[in-house]
């Protein structure tokens, strides 16, 4: 697949939480032609103005609009390059790498029973996906995990695209408790596609191996350069070690030696 590198202009930041900032982009270049996105890519962001910010960040794509060439970025406030990046203004430049990784795995029919699980950070792949699988006549339902309602993030553009649950540790929306102990997992799911924290997406692997379900997970081990070059985010899996940049970051739970 085709990689590019170029400078994307902000055109909106968007505070979600004090922690969250959703960052739109479209090319700075408006004769730019765009590769195809799939959903479960990521793109390396060069962090501007941050000299002693030598690294490119990982984030997951949010949204893509080839139509509209627009790109939307979850950023979550980590340390001083993610910080850096939630506090641009509109106006500002960032030069990005694009698409990176493999996606997620259509299912085999339309009549597919699917559940999109997201954590914290890791519901942003989850609503592309979930315009994805909307546009190819899917029914994706969602559970969106956090520590309370005021954590959840883009929970209306969630429930406008399907069946939505809630699960808060706090239980201010939706059920109480971690999300494996949400009712809508249940049997009588296909397939569950699940990103988040790693003991979230390893208990949901193994609620679905339990109630029977194929699952993929998105890891979000930390990746220096995003082309396979570093050896910083390798994963070992029942072929032995990859790159979760390159081989991933999309995993089915068989491909990896997860104790669950």
């Amino acid at each position: 697949m085709t990689k590019l590198t170029a400078d994307f202009r902000v055109t909106q930041s968007v505070r979600l939480h004090k922690l969250y900032t959703l960052l739109k982009l479209t090319p700075a270049d408006t004769s730019l032609e765009l590769p195809e996105v799939m959903p479960g890519q990521f793109v390396q962001v060069a962090v501007p103005n941050a000299p002693h910010t030598f690294l490119r960040r990982p984030i997951s794509v949010n949204y893509f609009d080839a139509a509209n060439r627009e790109l939307w970025l979850l950023i979550r406030r980590a340390g001083e390059g993610t910080s850096i990046l939630a506090g641009l203004e509109e106006g500002s430049v960032v030069n990005l790498i694009l698409p990176l990784g493999n996606s997620f795995t259509m299912p085999e029919s339309a009549g597919s029973r699917v559940l999109l699980v997201g954590g914290g950070v890791g519901v942003a792949p989850m609503l592309y996906f979930g315009h994805c699988l909307r546009s190819q006549g899917y029914e994706p339902r969602f559970l969106l995990g956090a520590r309370s309602e005021a954590d959840l993030l883009e929970l209306d553009e969630f429930r406008a695209l399907g069946e939505t649950f809630i699960s808060t540790d706090d239980g201010s929306l939706g059920e109480p408790g971690v999300v494996t102990l949400n009712s809508a997992l249940r049997p009588g799911i296909d397939r569950i596609y699940c990103c988040g924290p790693a003991p979230m997406m390893k208990a949901v692997a193994a609620k679905a191996r339990e109630i029977g379900a194929d699952c993929e997970v998105s890891l979000e081990n930390m990746m220096a350069c995003g082309l396979g070059a570093c050896l910083c985010c390798v994963e070992k899996t029942v072929k032995g070690n990859v790159c979760v940049c390159t081989e991933g970051p999309v995993f089915n739970i068989n491909q990896l030696t997860w104790q669950i």
